[in-house]
């Protein structure tokens, strides 16, 4: 028979109460002792994991008490078991599996040991202590039906803190009932390509993870050229959109803000034709030599959907992000996303609630503001020094510099990189596969994402990756 350790004392353990032979035996305390057997054996019960009390366990498997401490002095005696005073009965250490070599996965190589990935901030900087006390605090003060089925909406605390928050740093024009919470941006754009449809216009250099996500949703997407001015609307005589995806505090990947006449610009073609600008507020807290840019939604807000998240700011880990939202399309989005909150766990939207609103988030951008500055200007001096001939460009701000190169080297470079053990990507990466190639060969370098332990190791290994003329 098979039976769980449920009683109100001790810890649960299930147990298969059969003989070797898989019938059951004459003597209930050799089938328990051959079951407990199995179960250190197999590694099902680890060394050192704790049994409970023989009361315990003859009570739930309907055996008496005399069966199960008989079975627990035999496994002692063999050495499966460890028993002391005080400490309960325990799986012995001798009784450990020997070591296996791991195995590999089939085709996923291990990562490098280095990477200036773009994407990602300083994970080791992620401030641990801050978020316990936020998370404590939040769980403390939580009303009950925070516990229960979530608002697709999400928390009221979240929202209120997120209206507040892009509003005061941003230039967002918010209140609480136009934000709906997401599981970061990528999620958030997701909903949006369901609800709206497609086409969607994509910046010809652009996320191409995003590119994916759009294709997935079954919406298509089309490249809207860009230049040293950001990204060109959409012709309102020529395809008909649903809305245009752009990043216009920081291009991603090329750099610069979007110059206040496109700024303009999309907003009168979103006016005229009924579609939606998409604005990615894509690293829009971090800036260096440049004045904050605000952001375009507070141009237009029934014209502008606004996407925010605390995956650069604080951790990708963290995985919570928010769409402020024209009126007309929150019906539409709440619709696609559900009844109730089944993607962001409410304790996490508590949290970062509480973070935000005890000045904890701002905090931790300023610092990481100056640290971040720090990083790019070290890689700006290195590669001055080292590797004069490669131009760098779209570092006023961001996390991520654009590396020019000689025309063809682009794919030899990220090579030579990965044979050092770097992991680097090239920019043609991001380029929609129905754009113009117009760009010369480069790197996307994402300054941010190694450890600070790490960094010069890191941009040794950049250097020697690069081509020498």
């Amino acid at each position: 028979m098979e039976s769980w350790a449920n009683s109100g004392v001790g810890r649960d353990l299930h147990l298969d109460m059969v003989s070797s032979s898989g019938t059951p035996s004459t003597t209930p305390r050799a089938d328990l002792v051959a079951a407990l057997r199995t179960a250190i054996r197999s590694g099902r019960l680890l060394p050192g994991t704790v049994l409970p009390p023989s009361r315990t366990l003859a009570a739930d498997l309907g055996l008496a008490r005399n069966t199960v401490a008989g079975a627990y002095a035999e496994l002692v005696a063999e050495g499966w078991l460890t028993a002391r005073q005080g400490s309960g009965t325990r799986v012995a250490d001798r009784a450990r599996k020997p070591q296996q070599t791991p195995r590999m996965r089939r085709g996923v190589p291990p990562p490098p040991p280095m990477s200036l990935m773009p994407g990602s901030p300083d994970v080791a900087e992620f401030p641990r202590t801050a978020w316990t006390t936020a998370a404590r605090r939040a769980l403390t003060a939580a009303p009950h039906d925070a516990f229960g089925p979530g608002d697709p909406r999400g928390r009221i605390e979240l929202r209120r803190a997120v209206a507040e928050y892009v509003t005061r740093t941003r230039g967002v024009r918010a209140d609480p009932e136009s934000v709906v919470v997401s599981a970061g941006s990528g999620h958030g754009l997701w909903l949006l390509a369901r609800a709206l449809g497609g086409p969607i216009g994509v910046e010809s250099y652009g996320l191409h993870l995003h590119r994916a996500l759009l294709r997935d949703a079954g919406v298509a997407t089309v490249p809207l050229a860009l230049d040293d001015l950001g990204a060109h609307p959409p012709d309102v005589t020529g395809q008909s959109l649903t809305a245009a995806l752009v990043t216009p505090a920081h291009q991603f990947p090329t750099g610069g803000p979007l110059h206040p006449s496109r700024r303009t610009a999309f907003v009168d073609w979103a006016s005229s034709t009924g579609a939606v600008v998409i604005e990615d507020d894509y690293d829009g807290e971090f800036r260096y030599d440049r004045q904050p840019v605000g952001a375009l939604q507070g141009l237009a807000p029934e014209h502008v959907v606004y996407l925010g998240t605390v995956s650069k700011s604080l951790s990708p880990a963290v995985r919570v992000g928010w769409m402020v939202l024209p009126d007309r399309l929150i019906d539409d989005v709440l619709a696609v996303k559900g009844d109730y909150e089944r993607w962001v766990s409410a304790t996490e939207q508590l949290t970062l609630a509480e973070f935000i609103g005890c000045g904890g988030l701002d905090r931790h951008v300023r610092r990481m503001r100056t640290l971040y500055r720090r990083r790019r200007d070290t890689l700006v001096a290195t590669l001055a020094s080292r590797a004069p001939h490669v131009h760098v460009a779209g570092i006023a701000a961001g996390l991520h510099a654009v590396l020019e190169l000689p025309a063809g080297t682009e794919e030899a470079t990220v090579a030579r990189a990965e044979a050092l053990g770097l992991a680097v990507i090239g920019l043609r990466t991001f380029r929609h596969p129905d754009a113009e190639d117009d760009r010369p060969d480069g790197l996307v370098v994402g300054y941010s994402t190694p450890s600070s332990a790490r960094f010069a190791a890191t941009l040794d290994a950049l250097c020697l990756a690069l081509p020498t003329r």
